[in-house]
């Protein structure tokens, strides 16, 4: 496997990739109760997904083929275009199938599941790991015990998301604000952190929701300890590339183990700080009027 031929969509850390399901509460029957049509149907058998080349996605794509769900498509998109398209159709309480994760700010504004894979195709346990360039300590040890000390709730993460995503807040904001609530957090991940000399630190990052409030979490802490810190956004081989040629001092959205064949494509280029987060789940969005519970249920359908 290249180094360009690996992208990891997403979910932040244990991780289980499966099939989502969202409910939305109403009075009236549910769109497919009320459908003469198959759900493939009525959805026209695709489901879509986020940017190309993650291995969620391929994880899923591995899943269809082993259901033989060979009539259902896995469409490549992004996270806004996943997110309108779940938004739109829980609104209207019509069928949609979507590529999705936690942490995300849906899984709060949505009650939302993961469809049951039996055979575990697409299901796998992760954490999210900090890893940070060789020698960091050394040239930056104030930074260095920072992102060691940073571990968080899902939880913690996820509001700081929801401020981003429901309120429209810029990522740094969101990440002032909510540090900004929580002093006690603040006083934890920064205690005996030595304070800085307008040192420049980079910070290197996927575009991903998760990862912004992650990121702009320690980029706050770093600016009131008295660093310069910068962000980066580039693709996930990037972030990896970049701590090996030392260009960036640390991530913070190293899924584990999804993101396991381009880790080990850098071995030894960087250096592991362990979780920073754990219980991650990503998968596929369905709304639970729908009624499926199990990836199978797709095959069912299909051969209604």
């Amino acid at each position: 496997m290249t180094k360009n031929n690996v992208m990891i969509g997403f979910v932040s850390i244990g991780l289980m990739s499966g099939l989502t399901a969202c409910s939305e509460s109403s009075g009236d029957e549910s769109a497919d109760a009320n459908s003469e049509e198959s759900i493939g149907e009525q959805v026209d058998y695709e489901i879509i997904g986020i940017d190309p080349g993650s291995v969620m996605m391929t994880d899923i794509e591995d899943a269809l083929n082993h259901y033989d769900l060979d009539e259902w498509d896995l469409v490549s998109s992004s996270e806004g275009a996943m997110v309108q398209e779940l938004d739109q159709a829980v609104e209207n309480e019509e069928p949609v199938i979507v590529a999705g994760w936690e942490p995300h700010w849906k899984f709060t504004s949505y009650n939302l599941k993961f469809l049951e894979d039996p055979d575990e195709i697409s299901t796998a346990e992760n954490d999210v790991h900090t890893l940070v360039r060789n020698g960091l300590s050394e040239d930056l040890p104030g930074p260095y015990q920072l992102f060691d000390q940073f571990q968080f709730e899902l939880e913690e993460q996820q509001q700081v998301m929801e401020l981003m995503e429901l309120e429209g807040m810029e990522a740094e904001d969101a990440a002032r604000e909510w540090l900004g609530e929580h002093p006690e957090r603040v006083e934890e991940w920064t205690e005996g952190v030595d304070e800085g000399n307008g040192e420049e630190v980079e910070l290197i990052l996927e575009n991903w929701a998760d990862a912004e409030a992650a990121t702009n979490m320690v980029r706050v802490m770093l600016q009131d300890l008295g660093y310069e810190p910068t962000l980066n956004e580039v693709t996930i081989n990037a972030m990896y590339a970049g701590l090996a040629s030392d260009s960036a001092d640390a991530m913070f959205a190293s899924w584990l183990p999804n993101q396991q064949p381009i880790y080990d494509e850098y071995d030894g280029e960087f250096e592991d700080l362990g979780p920073n987060s754990t219980e991650t789940q990503t998968g596929i969005v369905v709304p639970e009027y729908m009624d499926i519970d199990s990836i199978e249920d797709l095959h069912e359908e299909d051969e209604s």
